[in-house]
């Protein structure tokens, strides 16, 4: 019993911590991504346009999304197994849906299910009129830390 409750406080995640990681992720900055929402297995960021991030055609690039969706994926894992899972990326598809032109937008991960050594989920991308951009599944592996000798 007391394992379990000290595992549960480990994988305790709160906004202002998920706010925190979000704040001191380089790729993060970057983009401007923010923390709009979480609950379990769940993280909606907030996208800020940037012109730096637009095609010549005056569409934002597919990069933007796909970072985005890859973000989000990081934290609903880590509102599930905590700050601490060093969980990677292991495969992205992604589906364009329609574009963003000169716009915020949001992206939600949703964790599906989080097996042994995997890890499944969505994210989906949306414009402030909820117009769906792009659809995502990813597949995370658990990473185990191993200390060095």
């Amino acid at each position: 019993m007391k394992a379990l409750k000290e595992r549960l406080m480990q994988t305790s995640i709160t906004e202002d911590g998920l706010a925190h990681l979000l704040a001191t992720s380089p790729l993060a900055r970057l983009y401007g991504f923010t923390l709009v929402g979480m609950n379990e297995g769940e993280c909606t960021l907030l996208v800020p346009f940037q012109a730096i991030f637009e095609r010549p055609d005056g569409i934002l690039s597919g990069p933007v999304f796909m970072s985005a969706a890859d973000v989000a994926m990081w934290l609903a894992i880590k509102t599930k197994l905590g700050l601490g899972d060093s969980s990677v990326t292991a495969e992205m598809k992604t589906s364009f849906l329609s574009s963003a032109r000169r716009e915020d937008f949001t992206c939600t991960a949703r964790v599906l299910k989080c097996g042994r050594r995997l890890i499944y989920g969505v994210a989906e991308c949306a414009n402030g009129r909820g117009t769906l951009l792009t659809h995502h599944t990813l597949t995370y592996m658990r990473h185990h830390r191993t200390s060095q000798p």
